[in-house]
C-alpha cells in the first residue's frame, strides 16, 4: 500500500468517525503513533491464532503466542526472565501455571512457530518469533482447506503477498 493510498484510507475512517461518534476525542482513542509500549501486529493474526489453536490438539496457544507478540520489538527476540509473569499473561494459574505455560511453548516451538534458546531461566529464556505467514506455509498441508484459504483471501485483501508460491 502506497502512502497516498493509506493516507486516503485514513482520511475516510475519520471523517466515517466523526460522523458516527462525533462525541469522541483523540484522548479517548489509543493512537500507536503518539503512545509508548506498542507493537505492531499482522492485519491477519486472528487467522494465524485460529489455525495454531487448530493444530494444537485442545490445547489453545493463541494466548500464549500472543504475549510473546507484545513483549517483542522489531528484532522479535523476546527474553523471558521470568517465565511466572508470561504464564499469567498467558491466562494459566496455579501450581501447574509455569508447566502448562512451557507445554504450549514446547508446541508453539515443535510447530515451528518460535524458536528458543535456553538460558538462567530455563528452556525458554531467548525466544525468537518467526514470520507466521512463513511458518503457515511450511504447516500448509496440516492446515483446513477452508481455514487456509480464508487467510489466503484476507492476505490479498490487505496486500500481503507473503503467501505467493
Amino acid at each position: 500500500m502506497t502512502k497516498k493510498s493509506s493516507q486516503k484510507i485514513a482520511q475516510k475512517n475519520l471523517k466515517l468517525r466523526d460522523q458516527l461518534w462525533p462525541k469522541i476525542t483523540d484522548e479517548m482513542l489509543w493512537n500507536r503513533k503518539n503512545k509508548k509500549g506498542f507493537t505492531t501486529i499482522p492485519r491477519t493474526l486472528p487467522h494465524f491464532f485460529r489455525i495454531m489453536d487448530d493444530l494444537s490438539s485442545g490445547q489453545p496457544l493463541s494466548a500464549t503466542y500472543f504475549v510473546l507478540w507484545c513483549r517483542a520489538f522489531d528484532e522479535h527476540v523476546v527474553t523471558i526472565s521470568n517465565p511466572r509473569d508470561f504464564a499469567f499473561e498467558s491466562g494459566f494459574s496455579g501450581q501447574r501455571a509455569e508447566q502448562t505455560w512451557r507445554g504450549r511453548m514446547k508446541k508453539l516451538k515443535e510447530l515451528g512457530f518460535i524458536l528458543a534458546a535456553e538460558g538462567a531461566s530455563g528452556e525458554f529464556n531467548y525466544v525468537l518469533i518467526l514470520n507466521p505467514y512463513y511458518v503457515v506455509k511450511e504447516l500448509k498441508d496440516q492446515i483446513s482447506h477452508a481455514r487456509y484459504n480464508t487467510l489466503i483471501e484476507r492476505s490479498q485483501n490487505i496486500g500481503a503477498d507473503d503467501l505467493l508460491e
